[in-house]
């Protein structure tokens, strides 16, 4: 189990010590709260201190796949490793209405943890706020899942439909683009964004052929790394009422592990491999 958590402070810079992980699109449906969830259930599993901060404060996806994890291992002799969730906003303030309001909380959520947490996972709500313009410029590694489609690739960029090509950033990329200046001011170090192809398909289609090109030749000209995510499966939905993620069924009391399981196991932890995060000791 991971320790309890407490917030104190404030301030921007000199979180030291502390990995931030920002999961960040502006279109919904992507899997990335579940992502989300996976990930930082995998660094608490493999005992990492791991924060878990949910910014979208009116659907709460990744804050009830949470609660509904803390009252299986209340009600089940099977505990399982858990990041603990940290209350958003702290000490009862309303929702920053502002970018330098939501600075200002997400900085004093994050000093709290420092010297407390190894990493920090938040997931932003699917659409512009300015907690989420907030969290992306505090980001260490930026996470932004897609469906392999070009109506989640116009979240990058417009594309050029003779040509195939993109023809400039789109809303979501220069946000992105803002927050690394920031950072450079800040004399922070630079965001590793990861874009995340998420919900495969377990055939290869033509249309996932020109998704893959068109992102491939996209991370070259504005700078992201791109990684496989999970295959669209029915247990990804099926685990979300029991708190679990992929990686608990083998010791969680819920039975033996199909061959899906087991290849969405894989993929799991092929995708952690991915990252790269800064997890040794």
């Amino acid at each position: 189990m991971c320790a309890p958590f407490l917030m104190v402070g404030d301030g921007f810079r000199g979180i030291s010590g502390m990995h931030v992980i920002v999961f960040g699109n502006e279109k919904g449906g992507s899997g990335k709260s579940t992502t989300c969830m996976h990930v930082a259930t995998a660094l608490c599993r493999d005992g990492h201190r791991t924060a878990a901060i949910d910014l979208d404060v009116r659907q709460r996806s990744l804050g009830r796949y949470l609660e509904n994890r803390a009252a299986r291992n209340a009600s089940s002799e099977t505990m399982v490793a858990t990041p603990l969730p940290v209350a958003f906003p702290p000490g009862g303030r309303g929702v920053p209405a502002t970018a330098d309001e939501a600075r200002e909380v997400l900085a004093e959520v994050l000093r709290g943890l420092e010297g407390m947490a190894d990493f920090v996972v938040i997931d932003c709500p699917g659409a512009f706020t300015p907690l989420s313009q907030a969290a992306h410029e505090r980001a260490d590694t930026l996470v932004t899942p897609l469906n392999d489609s070009f109506v989640d690739f116009d979240l990058l960029a417009r594309l050029d439909p003779e040509t195939g090509t993109a023809r400039g950033p789109s809303v979501y990329s220069e946000m992105v683009w803002r927050a690394r200046q920031l950072r450079a001011r800040e004399g922070l170090p630079p965001i590793d964004w990861v874009v995340l192809r998420n919900r495969l398909g377990v055939q290869f289609m033509h249309n996932k052929r020109k998704v893959g090109t068109a992102l491939t030749d996209l991370s070259r000209r504005i700078g992201f790394r791109v990684i496989p995510g999970l295959t669209e499966r029915v247990v990804f939905r099926e685990l979300f009422p029991q708190g679990l993620t992929i990686l608990d069924l083998a010791d969680a009391g819920t039975g033996g592990l199909n061959l899906s399981n087991i290849a969405a196991r894989q993929e799991m932890r092929e995708l952690m491999a991915a990252l790269a995060l800064p997890t040794s000791e």
